[in-house]
């Protein structure tokens, strides 16, 4: 089974432009991502895909496998999809370019042993232990059925907890896996209304009837949304430098 890796990593963010290349202790925070997925055991490539030559350029120098995509892509599935066209695998793996943390051994959890070879599609959910992070739009809350499949995704809190507070928030981790036609029918497949409201891509396969297989995992990542995060990362990544947990 060929499973490739693709890190979308754009430049004209309009929250974080330029973030790809955050200086992070030395390195870009595009350097980081890729030296963790190259970690992940049963890869069998893996690439930064971007639409912009500073960032080619810069992945190039750091000896990081870059592909240049289409500008006109609106989101990093769309990018995907263009590398599948280009590039041929059973299976796509999708890591987000600004979670620097990510641990290699939680991006092996996405791999299915078993799934369906004409059309498949699975996210990563993890437990909020911070409740500021339930009320904070940038983190995508998920709600799943009894068979890990995902009823919605949503920016608000779900569900409402009107006769219990012992449940459990979870929210979406930047990976995700796909077959070429899942991305296929992503990129054919015009926008609902959902999605439009809520600005989440995976709502696409949802309001379509599609399903997406959520895998619980233990992660402490932090995706890099703002430059508060940014400084939230670095201090991080610089105790575990000088712990000598990483050797730059």
């Amino acid at each position: 089974m060929k499973i490739v890796a693709v890190i979308p990593a754009r430049y004209a963010s309009t929250r974080f432009p330029g973030k790809p290349l955050s200086d992070i202790c030395g390195k870009p925070m595009i350097w980081w991502v890729y030296n963790q997925t190259k970690k992940v055991k049963g890869l069998s490539d893996v690439y930064a895909a971007t639409d912009d030559t500073r960032i080619k350029e810069v992945c190039e120098k750091l000896n990081i496998n870059v592909i240049m995509t289409s500008e006109n892509n609106s989101s990093s599935t769309e990018r995907l999809y263009e590398v599948s066209k280009a590039i041929d695998a059973d299976l796509y793996i999708c890591i987000n370019g600004d979670e620097p943390l990510i641990d290699p051994k939680v991006i092996e959890k996405i791999i299915p042993k078993n799934y369906d070879k004409n059309f498949y599609v699975g996210n990563l959910i993890t437990e909020i232990k911070d409740p500021a992070e339930c009320v904070d739009f940038t983190n995508i809350k998920v709600v799943t059925d009894c068979d890990s499949n995902a009823l919605f995704m949503s920016r608000s809190p779900i569900p409402y907890p009107k006769n219990s507070i012992t449940y459990k928030y979870y929210k979406h981790v930047g990976v995700l896996i796909y077959t070429k036609s899942a991305l296929k029918f992503f990129a054919e497949t015009k926008k609902g209304e959902n999605e439009k409201i809520e600005d989440i891509n995976e709502l696409r396969f949802i309001e379509n009837g599609k399903k997406i297989k959520m895998t619980k995992v233990n992660s402490k990542t932090l995706s890099v949304d703002t430059p508060k995060d940014l400084e939230k990362v670095r201090k991080i990544m610089q105790q575990k430098i000088d712990n000598g947990e990483i050797v730059l």
